[in-house]
C-alpha cells in the first residue's frame, strides 16, 4: 500500500493541464469525494499499527502534492487566459516598435530627383551588370580608346566584354536606342570602379547622370539648368564652367559653385579657394547620337553627371566615404529627423 501512495505522488508531481477540463478532471480523480485520497484514508483503519505512521506521512505528502499541482496548474490557465484576451484587444497598446531611418544616400538621392522632376525630368534605369557596347563603345570610347583608362573597370567576362558598369551613362544609351527625342532623363544608381578604399574614394559609388536631347538645345540651357539645380540643392546662386574632356560630351566642363569662406570647415574643403567642384557636364557628342540613331544634324542635348556621396558629404559635413558602407546604426540614426 506505501508504494502505490508512492507511485500516485509521482503521478501528481508529473501532471500537466492544458485546459481546465483537464485540471477539473485530475481534481475530480484524486482529491474529490469519490477520489483517490478518500479512499487511501479509509483504508488507514486497515494498516498494521507499526506502518501507521509512515502510511499516514505518506498520505499528508500526497494530499499536499495534489492539492498543490491544482493550484499551480490553475494559476498557469489563469494567466494564459489573460495573455490571450490581451493579444486579442485591439484597443491595448502596441508595443513599442524602434523607428528606422532612411539611408543618407537614398535621402540625397531623392532630394536630387526632386529638384530635376520639377522641370520635366523622369527616372530611367539599367542594369549593373552591362556590356562592352553600352559601357564604352556606344558613348564614343571605342576598343583602346586611351580613355578607358581612366575608369579602372571590373571587368567579369572576356569575349564578349561583360563588366561592372562604371557609370550610369550605360542607362542613357540603353534609353537612347529605345526613346526618340525630346529625351528629359535622370539615371540614378550605383556603379563600380577598381579604385583603392580611403576616405575620399571607394570602389563602389552611386551616380547620378542626365540627358537632355531635343531641337535647338545649347550650352546656355545647360548652364541655366545647372544654375537652377544648385540653387534649389545648396541655395548657392554662383556656378562657374571649367573646361575639361569626356569622350561622350564636346564641349566639356566641369561645374564648381561657390560654397564661401565662412568656416574652417568651408577653407578646408575648397582648399582656400571658396570654389568646389560637384559635377561633369557637356554637349551630347553627335557620335553619341549617331550611335543611338539620333539625327545630330536635326537634334542636340547635353549631359550632365555627379556623385551622389560627394553630395551628401558636402551637405551633412561627412569627413569619410566609408561612413556610407558601414551600416552604424550610431551614424544612421542621425538622419532619423531628415526623413
Amino acid at each position: 500500500m506505501l508504494d502505490k501512495v508512492k507511485e500516485l505522488i509521482g503521478e501528481v508531481n508529473d501532471f500537466k493541464a492544458t485546459t481546465k477540463e483537464e485540471l477539473e478532471t485530475f481534481r475530480i480523480k484524486y482529491v474529490g469525494k469519490k477520489g483517490i485520497l478518500n479512499d487511501l484514508f479509509a483504508e488507514f483503519k486497515n494498516v498494521a499499527n507499526d506502518q501507521k505512521k509512515e502510511f499516514g506521512q505518506a498520505l499528508n505528502t500526497f494530499k499536499n502534492a495534489a492539492e498543490g499541482k491544482i493550484n499551480e496548474m490553475k494559476a498557469l490557465l489563469e494567466d494564459a487566459a489573460l495573455e490571450s484576451d490581451s493579444l486579442n484587444d485591439l484597443t491595448r497598446p502596441a508595443e513599442p516598435l524602434k523607428l528606422g531611418s532612411r539611408h543618407p544616400i537614398s535621402i540625397v538621392k531623392n532630394q536630387i530627383i526632386d529638384v530635376f522632376s520639377r522641370i520635366g525630368f523622369t527616372v530611367s534605369e539599367g542594369p549593373e551588370i552591362e556590356d562592352d557596347w553600352h559601357n564604352f563603345t556606344a558613348l564614343n570610347l571605342p576598343e583602346y580608346h586611351p580613355a578607358r583608362d581612366m575608369q579602372d573597370t571590373f571587368f567579369i567576362e572576356q569575349n564578349p566584354d561583360i563588366l561592372l558598369r562604371t557609370h550610369t551613362s550605360s542607362v542613357q544609351t540603353r534609353y537612347m536606342e529605345n526613346n526618340q527625342p525630346p529625351i528629359r532623363t535622370l539615371s540614378p544608381g550605383r556603379v563600380f570602379r577598381n579604385e583603392d578604399i580611403s576616405a575620399r574614394a571607394h570602389c563602389i559609388f552611386h551616380q547620378v547622370e542626365g540627358l537632355y536631347i531635343d531641337t535647338d538645345v545649347s550650352f546656355a540651357d545647360l548652364k541655366q539648368t545647372l544654375l537652377y539645380f544648385t540653387q534649389e540643392m545648396f541655395g548657392k546662386s554662383k556656378i562657374r564652367l571649367r573646361p575639361s574632356y569626356f569622350p561622350f560630351t564636346e564641349p566639356s566642363a566641369e561645374v564648381d559653385i561657390y560654397w564661401g569662406l565662412e568656416t574652417e570647415t568651408d577653407y578646408k574643403i575648397t582648399k582656400g579657394t571658396g570654389w568646389l567642384e560637384i559635377m561633369g557636364c557637356g554637349m551630347v557628342d553627335p557620335n553619341v547620337l549617331k550611335n543611338a540613331n539620333i539625327d545630330p544634324t536635326k537634334y542636340s542635348g547635353y549631359a550632365f553627371g555627379m556623385g551622389i556621396e560627394r553630395i551628401a558629404m558636402l551637405l551633412y559635413q561627412i569627413p569619410d566615404i566609408r561612413m556610407f558602407y558601414e551600416n552604424d546604426v550610431r551614424f544612421l540614426e542621425q538622419f532619423k529627423a531628415i526623413n
